[in-house]
Parts: structure tokens; C-alpha cells; sequence
């Protein structure tokens, strides 16, 4: 039996599928968020080299399809697919997940990916905070709706597996409460009225502990029937650094100098495909499959890097039953 490599930071996406092309081959992958040029592009795009479908989303039909044609461009020949999917829509993702739970074919692996980065604050569809609407509910709500088909995929020698993209900046959220109430994950009156702290970065922060929250409560309640992890992907310079809502912030910790990446930036920034190495590792490395509920940083697990809010189970729990009252039901595993 060969030896699997050793993955660090540098590790690249290709690296990551080529070494579990095997685990790869046959399976069904749904990645949202796809943009060009983003962290989902570049999972769905390494991904297609070996898996039998993956399935791309979006909310707009024409950027959607110019991450399908650009795929099939790097990978001619790859079984891709488009989802039309607004994860700030609870009716939306409601039809989204109807129509992947009508596919002939079982869902393997799901990667929520996909987040809200304007900086703008708004209120959804279902009247609730833009960031946590799309960053934390929706996804929420549809992978409870697959749920049955990815379940489904389990055979004697694999697991399905549930990934959530988390990020460093659930550190930020200082130990606030997303789990208490559910007027909290609406977020009502932005930042000005509610609470003069709760910036644009924060409310990021917020949700990202979510992420973490859910990837754990997720494999706690799945009890070995599927996997679930969260991670860091690291400091990727993408279009969100852009946003002049987000440029003050941005400046204020560091993250950019002069409208440009701050070349002094702690742990330095990584690439694309780098980036969305740690993304693949979570949903295919045999070597962490008893590590259900783990977060990743840098291609590795990386549990002493979770913040002590974000690793609480009693605050996992806690956002679960709170998150089900947002959505007006029960999310059993």
C-alpha cells in the first residue's frame, strides 16, 4: 500500500484530487457558490477531473453559466452540471433542493460554500440579515432537505460526507450569542440601531462560528451515518476584497494596505487553489473519516484552532433548535 503525502499549506487543489482520485471516481459532488474566480470555482473545477457529476449553483443564470463553460474548458469531457440556488431565499432553496432531490442520481458530497460578502446590510426575502440569511440559514435549510438523498449514497465501504466553509474570522465573533434567540440570527436594525459594534466583519464572524456550530452538531447528531467538517481555506485575495463597503475593516486588521493585499499579512495569503485545497481535503481524505465534526486549517485537521465559543457544544445544540424555529421546522438526522 502506497503512502499518502503529507499536505500543508502550499498543497494545491490538484494535488488533493489527484492523491484520492480513486475516493473521487463515482461520486456525485453539489458545490454552491461558483463563481469565476472564486473558492467554489476552483473546488468544482478540480473536482470534474474525476468525479461522475458535480453539480455547480448560483444565483445568477449567467454567471452560472459561464463557470459551466469555463470548467468544461480545463476539463473537457466532465459531467457538470447547474443549479439555480438564491440561499437567501427560503422558498428558493426550497425549489433548488426539489429539483437535486428529483436527479436520478444520489448525492455523495455537499459543500456550502456559498456566503454573502457585500457589506451592504439588507434584510432577506424572509426577513432576515443578508449575511446569516444566505451564510448560515439557507444552507441550513437545504442541506436538511437533501439530507435523505445524501444519506442515501452510504454503502458498506463509504460515507457521505456534509462541508461546511468556514473561516478564520469565527474567531471574531467573541463569544456572541448566535445560539440564544432567533431574533438574533434575523439581525433586525443593522448595525446602527442594534448594536453600534455589530460591523459588517463582526456579522461575518458570527456566521462563520455558525458554520463551525453546524458542522459540529451536524456529525454529533449523525452518529456515523454521515461526516461532517468545517474549515479555514486561509486568506485568498478574491473580488469580496474589493468591496469599498468593506475597505475601512478591511484596513482596520490588517487584511489590506493601499487597495492592495498587505504583503505583511500573518500566515500570508494563498492562492485559489490553495485555498481550496483544504475545501477537498474535508471532502475526500480517507485519513480523517474517524474525525467527524473536525475543523481543518492548512490541509489538516486543526481542532486547537477553533475558538472555545465556536467549540461548545452546548451552544452547537443551542443554534441547531434556534435555527429550526427560523425555518419553521425540525431538522432531524
Amino acid at each position: 500500500m502506497s503512502t499518502l503525502p503529507t499536505f500543508t499549506k502550499e498543497t494545491t487543489s490538484d494535488e488533493i484530487v489527484d492523491t484520492f482520485s480513486e475516493t473521487i471516481k463515482g461520486k456525485n459532488v453539489l458545490i454552491t457558490g461558483t463563481s469565476l474566480n472564486g473558492l467554489g470555482f476552483e473546488t468544482a473545477r478540480a473536482t470534474a477531473k474525476y468525479a461522475s457529476l458535480v453539480v455547480i449553483t448560483g444565483y445568477n443564470e449567467e454567471r452560472l453559466q459561464a463557470s459551466q463553460d469555463a470548467i468544461l474548458m480545463a476539463v473537457p469531457g466532465a459531467n457538470v452540471r447547474t443549479l439555480v440556488l438564491d440561499l437567501s431565499s427560503l422558498a428558493a432553496v426550497r425549489k433548488a433542493a426539489a429539483e437535486v432531490n428529483a436527479y436520478e442520481e444520489p448525492l455523495h458530497v455537499l459543500i456550502n460554500n456559498a456566503a454573502a460578502t457585500s457589506g451592504v446590510y439588507k434584510l432577506t426575502p424572509d426577513n432576515f440579515e443578508i449575511q446569516m440569511g444566505a451564510g448560515h440559514i439557507g444552507p441550513f435549510l437545504f442541506t436538511k432537505l437533501l439530507l435523505p438523498k445524501i444519506l442515501s449514497s452510504a454503502s458498506s465501504t463509504y460515507t457521505p460526507r456534509v462541508v461546511f466553509v468556514s473561516s478564520i474570522g469565527h474567531m471574531r465573533n467573541n463569544g456572541a450569542p448566535v445560539e440564544d434567540k432567533e431574533e438574533f440570527l434575523r439581525g433586525h436594525g443593522g448595525p446602527k440601531d442594534a448594536d453600534p459594534q455589530e460591523t459588517p466583519l463582526v456579522r461575518y464572524g458570527e456566521v462563520k462560528s455558525a458554520n463551525v456550530l453546524t458542522a459540529k452538531e451536524l456529525a454529533r447528531r449523525g452518529k456515523g451515518k454521515l461526516l461532517a467538517y468545517s474549515l479555514h481555506p486561509g486568506a485568498i485575495w478574491t473580488n469580496a476584497f474589493t468591496k469599498e463597503m468593506l475597505q475601512p475593516e478591511f484596513k482596520a486588521v490588517g487584511l489590506v494596505v493601499d487597495g492592495r493585499p498587505n504583503p505583511n499579512l500573518p500566515g500570508g495569503w494563498k492562492s485559489l487553489s490553495q485555498g481550496a485545497g483544504t475545501i477537498l481535503v474535508a471532502a475526500f481524505d480517507t485519513r480523517i473519516t474517524n474525525q467527524s465534526g473536525a475543523y481543518l486549517d492548512d490541509c489538516v485537521v486543526a481542532e486547537d484552532h477553533v475558538a472555545p465559543h465556536s467549540a461548545d457544544m452546548t451552544r452547537a445544540a443551542k443554534l441547531w433548535e434556534v435555527t429550526e424555529e427560523a425555518i419553521g421546522e425540525k431538522f432531524d438526522v
